[in-house]
């Protein structure tokens, strides 16, 4: 999210030439590949860029352009793997690592984020500029170990593959701002190819499910460009809606022959009169300046809080306010102040019934992307903010956070993340927040230990994940290679250990059924790699029939592979691939040494260089079983010699 919605660009134009031959055919590779880059067609960017780096030194912008594809299309295991790469190249920036940095939070990688971010600060000497992050490293692994309470669900019934965000209260449903499934040209933003946001209607339950949703079609939603998010008064009487100026663009950049112009946000108020919607433009909108959007209003709608870049500003976008005039006319905007605002973004405040102020940010100690954070106070005197942290927060941009009822022992509301695991881009949230503890209590004690010789590994990576992937906590294993998890009844979790020099394990449990308060336990035994020469089986990788392509169930398992090579920079392997004795030998060769290079291609493609791997097909040759020609064998007997393994050459 961060500025996605303050500033909005179009792409204008593109074009290029070289003289000799095979400079012209690799210049017009690369070409192709900048231009779908720069119109926000990162996966067609990817094919083209993946051409140009698999060679043996591959340039330092390819690599930086291919991690960076990888961070937009949030893909950001690729793009750990990537920037690995490109912090190894020698005349990398230091500002790669903390390019790196980011994606490796992005895979809650914290510990592991906050060494590359310390390397930044020695290599440079510039503490202040990652100082934030790191401290936000060291947070995000205590609230990783141990999360709130809070209940976090996704509302499918409105999300879509496209953006949906910034839920407000109005008669008995919602408002929220969403991108509407238009193919028409028209209604498409050009540089992302995306429709332009508008304001949706949809119904509330109870229990805060949406439903229904709509574009609503009243006058505050007519436009050219974005429109959205919106708020309104109590009485519901007056919208506070933020949208893009149909107005003057200014261009702002200029890279190589491409321009891009900008078009700043407005904040227009629609005031119900005689049964219709008046519009009147907020005296403080500057569009050939700066943008205005993002409005709150206190709970005495005394003082209208509002997102702005204006000059005197603490940063990139600052919390501002206005104060009522006794001629009903909001008075000149005031910075929120240093209690609140940082040199970097803060965004999308919300106001609680009881004065509370949630907003977003970049710029306070979080766990990466924008965070939402709580304060209390009023104008420019505020309480230090406190990050909402675990799982409210995320490593992805977390937004929007509205409390729909708030008591004692319940509150409940709305907030809005690109997380992953989602619908679509960005998605809409609900979530409760009980203070007491649930009647049956349930944890999952674990431990890790070397495969080969039962000893115990402390400081491995341990994970939870619940159904979808879904991290739930992620701690490290202790000086005697333990772990400890509370879990919860009626859910499937996956359990990953994971250390340098090991190849991980998991393992998966159920608490669907459970009544009674219990602790589960699991041992995660991690594989040793330091030994040349030695196979290590990867299980379930199959095949179509005569086939040789990666399946979908099978990069899942690859990925583990490819994470180990990642971790492991010296580690040189060979892929070897075996088939049962059905069919001809020459033919099962072939196919072996088909699927072998298969499997190499897939781990070059996210990232592991070609030089790390060899490509061996075997076959039938090395049988694992009684099952060779003309032997009767069972199903299972002949899987059992369909297998792909990786042997470690060097290390």
């Amino acid at each position: 999210m961060k500025k996605k919605y303050i500033i909005i660009a179009t792409l204008i134009a593109w074009g290029a030439s070289l003289t000799t031959v095979f400079a012209q055919e690799q210049f017009n590779l690369r070409d192709r590949a900048k231009k779908l880059y720069n119109e926000y067609q990162y996966f067609q960017a990817v094919q083209l860029f993946q051409k140009l780096v698999d060679v043996k030194k591959p340039k330092l912008e390819d690599l930086e352009s291919l991690a960076d594809c990888y961070v937009k299309m949030k893909d950001y295991e690729a793009a750990e793997n990537w920037y690995a790469r490109v912090v190894a190249v020698p005349e990398s920036k230091p500002e790669n690592l903390i390019l790196y940095g980011d994606a490796l939070k992005s895979n809650l990688k914290y510990a592991e984020a906050k060494k590359v971010l310390q390397q930044y600060a020695s290599t440079t000497g510039d503490n202040a500029r990652v100082s934030v992050d790191i401290a936000g490293c060291d947070s995000a692994v205590v609230w990783l170990a141990k999360p709130t309470t809070h209940q976090i669900k996704n509302q499918a019934g409105v999300n879509t593959p496209l953006s949906e965000f910034s839920v407000f209260p109005y008669q008995k449903g919602v408002f929220f701002t969403g991108e509407p499934n238009s193919k028409s040209l028209k209604d498409l933003y050009g540089r992302t190819g995306r429709p332009y946001l508008r304001i949706y209607t949809a119904n509330r339950n109870e229990a805060n499910d949406l439903s229904n949703a709509a574009i609503d079609s009243v006058i505050y939603n007519k436009g050219e460009y974005h429109i959205g998010p919106v708020i309104t008064n109590k009485l519901g009487s007056v919208l506070y809606v933020t949208r893009t100026t149909t107005g003057k663009t200014v261009e702002v950049s200029t890279v190589g022959k491409n321009k891009y112009n900008t078009n700043n946000l407005e904040l227009y108020f629609f005031k119900q009169l005689a049964g219709k919607w008046v519009e009147q433009a907020f005296a403080y909108n500057n569009v050939e300046k700066y943008s205005v959007g993002h409005a709150a209003l206190s709970p005495d709608e005394k003082t209208l809080y509002f997102v702005s870049n204006m000059p005197g500003g603490l940063g990139g976008t600052d919390i501002w306010y206005c104060e009522l005039q006794e001629d009903k006319t909001w008075g000149q905007p005031k910075n929120a102040g240093a209690g609140i605002n940082t040199v970097k973004d803060e965004m999308f405040p919300t106001i609680g019934d009881d004065g509370t102020l949630y907003f977003s940010s970049t710029g306070w100690p979080g766990m990466g992307g924008l965070d939402i954070f709580s304060t209390k106070g009023s104008k420019q005197s505020w309480s230090k903010p406190e990050n909402l942290k675990y799982p409210v927060n995320s490593p992805a941009d977390d937004f929007a956070y509205l409390t729909i009822s708030n008591s004692d022992n319940l509150t409940t509301g709305f907030l809005s993340s690109n997380r992953k695991g989602g619908v679509g881009r960005d998605d809409i949230y609900s979530f409760s927040h009980r203070g007491e503890q649930p009647k049956v209590i349930l944890a999952l004690k674990g431990d890790v230990v070397n495969k080969k010789s039962g000893e115990i590994i402390p400081a491995a990576a341990v994970t939870l994940f619940s159904a979808g992937r879904q991290v739930v906590a992620r701690k490290s294993s202790t000086e005697h290679g333990t772990f400890l998890f509370d879990i919860e009844p009626g859910k499937d979790y996956q359990i990953l250990a994971q250390k340098e020099k090991f190849y991980a394990d998991s393992t998966t449990i159920s608490t669907k059924g459970i009544d009674k308060s219990q602790t589960f336990a699991v041992k995660l035994q991690l594989e040793p790699l330091f030994e040349v020469g030695k196979a290590i089986a990867l299980q379930n990788i199959h095949y179509d029939f005569d086939k040789d392509n990666i399946r979908a169930d099978a990069a899942k398992i690859l990925d583990e592979l490819v994470r180990t090579m990642r971790d492991n920079p010296t580690l040189v392997i060979e892929l070897g691939s075996h088939t049962d004795s059905r069919g001809v030998d020459i033919y099962n060769l072939d196919l072996s040494q088909r699927r072998a290079r298969s499997v190499v291609n897939y781990l070059v493609s996210r990232g592991i260089a070609r030089d790390r791997m060899v490509a061996k097909g075997y076959g039938e040759t090395q049988l694992l079983n009684k099952c060779s020609n003309g032997v009767k064998c069972t199903e299972a007997e002949h899987q059992a010699n369909r297998r792909t393994e990786f042997k470690i050459l060097k290390y």
